[in-house]
């Protein structure tokens, strides 16, 4: 009976996996596509933490709060990319002194880049938004050796200072940030409709090989 099972299950994985190779085969041309255009109207913003250590990731996230906190006010009315990035650059300086503030007033003696540049990165979600994989423009903070995980959010539009973790109202008002610079169809792209179906069906095969082991 348990060899019967085995068979149906392998079955059923080996019917998962044509699925997936014929869903990228139809979604890829598109969705690449959609990720350059998009990429083209968002900034993103990430803190790069200088290792996967707890004590760097708490820093980490002190350098992200304070950051956030200085740039809200300056970022949050910009009514075009370019404006953004204009502003970021007008208070790169800035960003870096109050990094460098908060990594010393921690006891900690890393140093501090800042960039705006096209970086690869891969799939992140926020909220209820899911950018693919692919090249996008960042602005980004990076603590000493920057190897360690890194905190991000969307920039532009400004997402950053909507807080999806407090629930639907506030997932609303970042879906209705970035749809005054995206079209219906990019919407409907980054809200994940196709990028979470992937990855369902991932975690779906990866139980089922577990489950034969």
């Amino acid at each position: 009976m348990k060899n019967i099972i085995k068979v149906i299950a392998a079955v059923i994985i080996i019917l998962i996996i044509v699925d997936i190779v014929n869903f990228n085969a139809y979604a890829n041309d598109d969705g690449g596509r959609l990720q350059k255009s998009i990429s083209s109207k968002i900034i993103r913003f990430h803190v790069l933490a200088n290792s996967d250590t707890i004590e760097d990731q708490q820093l980490k996230i002190k350098v992200k709060n304070k950051i956030i906190n200085y740039l809200q006010p300056r970022l949050e009315h910009s009514r075009s990319i370019n404006e953004s990035r204009r502003i970021l650059m007008k208070n790169d300086d800035r960003v870096k002194a109050i990094a460098e503030k908060v990594i010393r007033k921690n006891g900690y003696s890393y140093s501090v880049r800042t960039e705006l540049a096209k970086e690869n990165f891969p799939v992140k979600s926020y909220g209820a938004i899911t950018l693919s994989q692919g090249r996008y423009e960042a602005y980004r903070v990076l603590i000493g050796k920057a190897s360690g995980q890194n905190w991000w959010c969307v920039m532009f539009p400004p997402l950053c200072f909507v807080d999806v973790t407090k629930g639907e109202v506030e997932e609303k008002k970042s879906e209705r940030e970035l749809g005054k610079v995206l079209n219906k169809k990019e919407m409907e792209y980054v809200e994940g409709n196709d990028i979470h179906l992937r990855f369902k069906c991932v975690e779906v095969l990866k139980g089922l090989i577990e489950k034969l082991k």
